[in-house]
This record gives C-alpha cells, sequence and structure tokens, in this order.
C-alpha cells in the first residue's frame, strides 16, 4: 500500500473530528464522553499542526507531528471495539466505524516506518 500523503490524513483526520464531536454529544456517559474527548484532542493538535504545512507539501508522504498521535493507537482499538456501547446514533456508529478504519491504517504505516527505522 502506498503511505497516506499529507493532504490524505488531513481529509481522515478532520473527518475523524467531526464525527467525533457529534459522538461526543451523543455519547449517554461521563466515561465515553471522557474517552471521546480524548482522541478528539489528540486528533485536532496534530490537524492543528498540519494545518501550519504549506499546501505545497500536501502532496507529501505524512508523517506524524505531534507525540500524542504517536501513543493513541490503542485507544484507536479500544474505542473501534465499543463503538456501538460507546455511541448511541446508528448514523454516528457506521460514519465512525469507517473513519477509525481509515485512520488506524494512516497511523499503523506511520508506526511501522517508526520501528522500521529504530
Amino acid at each position: 500500500m502506498t503511505p497516506a500523503k499529507i493532504s490524505d490524513a488531513c481529509t481522515e483526520f478532520l473527518n475523524l473530528i467531526e464525527v467525533l464531536d457529534d459522538a461526543y454529544w451523543e455519547a449517554s456517559t461521563i466515561t465515553n464522553k471522557d474517552t471521546i474527548y480524548d482522541v478528539l484532542s489528540v486528533f485536532q493538535q496534530e490537524a492543528s499542526e498540519l494545518n501550519k504545512l504549506s499546501i505545497q507539501d500536501h502532496h507529501y508522504p505524512y508523517e506524524m507531528i505531534t507525540e500524542g498521535i504517536r501513543q493513541v493507537s490503542p485507544k484507536l482499538h479500544r474505542l473501534q471495539a465499543s463503538v456501538s456501547q460507546v455511541v448511541e446514533r446508528t448514523q454516528t456508529q457506521v460514519r465512525l466505524r469507517q473513519l477509525l478504519k481509515n485512520v488506524m491504517l494512516i497511523i499503523e504505516q506511520q508506526a511501522n516506518r517508526w520501528s522500521s527505522h529504530e
């Protein structure tokens, strides 16, 4: 699989932020809201850093910038496994599952690149 470009990561991260915002407001427990907010915050920080890049650089391969994004993979897997318990609305569940799948592919590409450089 070809590495994700910066533009791909921006698109997927922003879409995930949008659906996580919906999921936050739809979550029925404080614990679920905390889980969603934690992941949402990580991707907001990463997206903020990516937005600082020149638009001409968006064709380059994506590389993780923030420390939080490097540590988020286990949380994404836990969230994916518990989407039906965390998120009440079916439409949000469907969107979140697909976006988590896409984002985890991007994150795992980076994790594999990091481990091969060590």
